[in-house]
């Protein structure tokens, strides 16, 4: 960790961070979820058999539109000329639904809050779609998995 963290200013107090110094680069970072549920309503999401519609299109959707308004609901996020946004869902077993962000953007400044709004948007449109069959539905860990790009250089879950 840095000794001086950035988003403070001299009267430590919050602030955004100037980026126009830095360089522009490609970055990418990918953050993921998961949801735990009663089988029965993971069976039924898998079968498209939700009343209110295709939950993972929906959620797809939703967490696509949460990325690009990271900047309006995060105080301190840049507004980011977004260049690819990918949502994916994974069934891991009979009770867990996984869900990743991609988010990608050639900037000066990393897309890491992005990517981790896009899959908590994603998550809680799920439980939103499904919460009437199952309200003990669990989301988390959510974490960030990788990044690339930027002078922090890369990170991945594990390794650093």
């Amino acid at each position: 960790m840095k000794d001086q963290l950035t988003h403070f200013n001299e009267q430590n107090r919050a602030r955004m961070v100037d980026v126009s110094e830095k360089d522009m680069t490609k970055r990418e970072a990918v953050a993921e979820s998961k949801i735990v549920m009663k089988p029965e309503t993971l069976a039924r999401i898998r079968e498209g058999r939700v009343e209110k519609g295709d939950v993972l299109a929906v959620a797809q959707v939703a967490g696509v539109m949460a990325a690009k308004k990271t900047w309006e609901i995060i105080p301190m996020c840049h507004p980011l000329p977004l260049t690819g946004i990918d949502i994916r869902f994974t069934f891991e077993n009979e009770t867990t639904l996984s869900l990743e962000a991609c988010v990608r953007t050639t900037g000066r400044t990393g897309v890491e809050m992005e990517a981790l709004t896009a899959v908590s948007a994603a998550a809680l449109t799920v439980y939103d779609m499904c919460k009437a069959m199952d309200k003990a539905m669990i989301i988390g860990p959510t974490c960030l998995v990788s990044k690339t790009g930027g002078k922090s250089g890369d990170f991945r879950r594990g390794e650093n």
